[in-house]
């Protein structure tokens, strides 16, 4: 026993060094859950899921009207019931079909290539915000929603274009070969709408409140693109302060509805157009496009979180 009590104390031997996450993870394969991948692979990841995205769109379109009774009618009657309304106010009360041939051509264009947009953006705004239970549940690059969310509204516009082509055959609008300048025009604007809608899903996604604030800013951005009055004529008729002009004449919207326009009515010419509103277009589109792709891009690791 005293042999045992009297025995030197064991030579203290230094703890092992705690091993590095960094390397454990390495060791074994292992990444950031959710880290955001490089430019190219985000395409990538994206593209291999062009499927996804195509059925989501096509889902969402079908469903929104599956509640009412006239079912997919609607995708049709809304925008014109509202170019309805608008005819009533501003071509009727306000007069401002004064001067503008095919007026009811004129305004029902305006008001589905605007609604396209509108809708897009409000849509994108919902994309991320609105769909927290997917987006935490699975993992797919973030950016195919607002995508897909344009895209539908690219559906819901084929859709109207049909009752757009009846209209303007019925008030005495032939068809002619500049009708296939509708396609690059839709395009261009998908391009620019898929890219606006994608600025507002990261910021929806922080600021849920944007959502209610849009609907105010849109109907502005209306007002102010030419959908129920020609730009042209106000600013032939008006002297207004060159920055102003400069302004109304490059606005995004009011671009594409006038190419939209000069492609399907006749009587909408050349001249009409914006100083260089094939160079605007295609420029707004790569802004708005690119851009937005960039910026939807960086804050990828975000979504969902918090």
């Amino acid at each position: 026993m005293s042999q045992v009590l009297d025995a030197p104390p064991a030579p203290h031997r230094p703890a092992a060094a705690a091993p590095d996450p960094a390397e454990l993870a390495a060791l074994h394969g292992l990444t950031v859950s959710g880290a955001r991948p490089t430019l190219p692979g985000y395409v990538r990841q994206l593209w291999q899921r062009r499927h996804f995205i195509t059925a989501f769109a096509t889902a969402k379109l079908t469903a929104q009207y599956s509640q009412a009774k006239l079912g997919q009618v609607w995708q049709v009657m809304t925008p014109l019931l509202n170019a309805a309304v608008y005819y009533f106010i501003f071509g009727v009360l306000m007069n401002t079909k004064h001067d503008v041939p095919d007026y009811v051509p004129f305004l029902v264009t305006g008001v589905f290539v605007f609604t396209f947009t509108q809708s897009s953006v409000m849509a994108g705004t919902r994309a991320i915000a609105g769909n927290l239970g997917l987006v935490r549940a699975l993992h797919f690059p973030r950016a195919a929603l607002p995508i897909s969310f344009s895209l539908q509204q690219l559906q819901q516009l084929l859709f109207s274009m049909g009752a757009l082509v009846v209209i303007l055959l019925c008030f005495g609008v032939p068809p002619t070969l500049s009708w296939f300048l509708v396609v690059p025009v839709l395009v261009l604007q998908f391009t620019f709408n898929t890219g606006l809608a994608l600025v507002m899903a990261r910021l929806g996604s922080k600021t849920p409140d944007i959502a209610q604030l849009m609907p105010f800013v849109l109907r502005t951005w209306m007002y102010v693109s030419g959908v129920m009055w020609s730009i042209d004529a106000v600013l032939k008729d008006q002297h207004l302060p060159h920055a102003l002009q400069v302004l109304l004449e490059c606005n995004p919207a009011a671009i594409y509805i006038d190419l939209m326009r000069f492609a399907l009515i006749d009587s909408f010419h050349w001249d009409q157009l914006p100083h260089l509103a094939w160079a605007w277009a295609i420029g707004w589109a790569l802004l708005a496009g690119v851009g937005g792709f960039i910026y939807f891009w960086k804050a990828e690791e975000t979504y969902g979180r918090g």
